[in-house]
């Protein structure tokens, strides 16, 4: 060809590789611009134009098979061309077979393996989500240095899918913006809502609490009931002196495992709706749910019992004395949280996501300054959290990718093996990514098809301990940190993060234990 012609276009030839984006010759919304304009360069030196036309049709001539009967196309592939949709095979025209198998496939066939070094940007995601807390506390607490890096680690990614498959990042921009709606939407109905009051704090008392935050979290999430329920359960305890493993069990069962019966209740679970997992199917959940929070309740209420005897008499006369009934303010949100447990039930994007931004703006039309002041509504933690999930749903398109691929090299196959693998990792990095890689991990195995390619019993190992253990350490669930932080400015002595663990590791382990031998056996 023509050296003119390969300066122009890219070698060996920038426009056909817009070309390859599945079966056939379906073309991005940009590709037509970009050979159009190359014919437009090429039309002021015709004899140019005459070289890029035989070029092209030599090129499509190995791109395409005809039939006779059929006449239908299709992209090459390395060793037999298909068919679009009929996928009969055609061999390559004897004039271009060679040239065209040993050059042009390699280069405009999107769907070869990828390296394994492309999942380094999610790796590197997550561990600065993980250790950048702890590392540089105070230059992580700003949204613009978290961008910084989400921006930074994703930059490479969005090139390479550029690239190679558009509509990998078409796919994964809707999936990251129903997500961000429906967190933002649940947090900003929940934030206009103020429960305020002062019981006295009995063991029963203080159990009911959880036990009702425990319900919840399954349908207003389990960050909105976190921030519900946390300041009236301090407030009713703040004469109490033994308050922290109240606080504690709260992480364990409101702020995580509470979340398991809808899609609402944690974002794990939403993604894997999204990813088709039915509204309904994690009602199946429900005898986990239900092992797990009776066995913490009980360990609570006798926990609590026994701190509650060693109590000052100063303290508990106080509490008795100090009595403020539960007044609720707001409560046209309850409504409004109502309203997206059915649009998420029932709606289909786009519908889904209006119908929760329309509440969400009711909720913030409606709802006086002074209930959200109450609540200590900021958008930071919201803001937070867009832009990690951006950098995460950005680097992760690689990771998942390998692993539906390759994922029956890593030996997981079981459901034990799914529920402490996805939990383990789900203690140290977020839950919502954990489950997307486990989920894509089963796919690929290949085990059976009953609900998003995957068997029932390992998508619920992979929910249970996706959601679970995300309560082992503070950075597992975002709530977690959250819960830690109000407690301690409420002037709760919270233990450290390795502190936490200890109490995590003494009650929740042999908890998953006895849900393993139960369940995933």
């Amino acid at each position: 060809m023509h050296p003119g012609v390969l300066r122009l276009i890219g070698y060996p030839f920038a426009p056909l590789s817009l070309f390859t984006g599945g079966e056939g010759l379906s073309l991005p919304s940009n590709a037509g611009f970009f050979v159009v304009l190359a014919l437009f360069e090429l039309g002021q030196e015709p004899s140019l134009l005459a070289l890029f036309l035989e070029a092209l049709e030599r090129a499509f001539e190995g791109l395409v098979g005809l039939d006779d009967d059929l006449g239908h196309s299709a992209p090459l592939q390395v060793a037999t061309p298909w068919m679009n949709n009929h996928y009969i095979p055609c061999d390559l025209p004897p004039g271009n077979r060679e040239r065209l198998s040993g050059r042009l496939t390699p280069l405009i066939t999107p769907a070869g393996a990828l390296p394994v070094y492309t999942v380094v940007p999610f790796v590197a995601m997550l561990l600065a989500i993980a250790i950048c807390p702890l590392w540089v506390p105070r230059w992580w607490e700003s949204n613009r240095n978290k961008m910084i890096v989400a921006a930074a680690l994703g930059l490479p990614i969005l090139v390479l899918y550029m690239i190679r498959r558009p509509g990998a990042l078409g796919a994964m921009a809707e999936e990251y913006v129903s997500f961000i709606v429906l967190l933002a939407g649940l947090y900003v109905i929940a934030g206009g809502i103020l429960l305020r009051g002062d019981l006295q704090a009995t063991p029963l008392t203080n159990t009911a609490f959880l036990a009702l935050g425990a319900v919840l979290a399954s349908f207003i999430g389990t960050t909105g009931a976190s921030m519900l329920l946390i300041r009236p359960l301090l407030q009713t305890n703040r004469e109490r002196t033994h308050v922290r493993h109240t606080v504690i069990f709260f992480i364990f069962l409101v702020s995580n495992i509470g979340g398991m019966l809808t899609p609402l209740g944690d974002p794990p679970l939403f993604l894997g709706y999204l990813q088709g997992v039915p509204f309904t199917w994690t009602f199946r959940l429900w005898p986990h749910w239900a092992l797990q929070v009776v066995v913490l309740l009980a360990l609570h209420f006798v926990w609590d019992t026994r701190q509650y005897t060693r109590e000052p008499i100063a303290a508990l006369r106080r509490d008795r004395t100090q009595i403020e009934p539960l007044r609720l303010r707001g409560a046209l949100n309850v409504l409004c949280l109502g309203l997206v447990v059915l649009a998420v039930a029932f709606l289909r994007e786009p519908w889904r996501e209006a119908g929760i931004v329309v509440l969400a703006a009711v909720s913030l039309w409606r709802t006086p300054r002074a209930v959200r002041r109450g609540n200590g509504f900021t958008a930071y933690p919201i803001v937070e959290v867009a832009v990690l999930f951006f950098g995460i749903f950005l680097t992760m398109i690689p990771a998942l990718e390998l692993l539906r691929q390759r994922g029956g090299e890593l030996g997981v196959r079981e459901p034990a093996q799914f529920f402490w693998a996805s939990g383990i990792l789900s203690s140290f990095l977020d839950n919502a990514p954990t489950y997307l890689v486990f989920l894509a991990l089963g796919q690929g195995l290949g085990l059976g098809r009953e609900v998003v390619d995957v068997p029932h019993a390992i998508l619920a190992a992979i929910s249970v301990g996706s959601v679970s253990m995300g309560a082992n350490s503070y950075i597992g669930n975002a709530p977690n940190f959250m819960v830690k932080s109000i407690a301690e400015e409420q002037g709760v002595q919270m233990p450290s993060f390795f502190g936490y663990m200890l109490y995590s590791g003494a009650v929740l382990i042999p908890l998953f234990a006895i849900v393993t031998v139960v369940f995933f056996r």
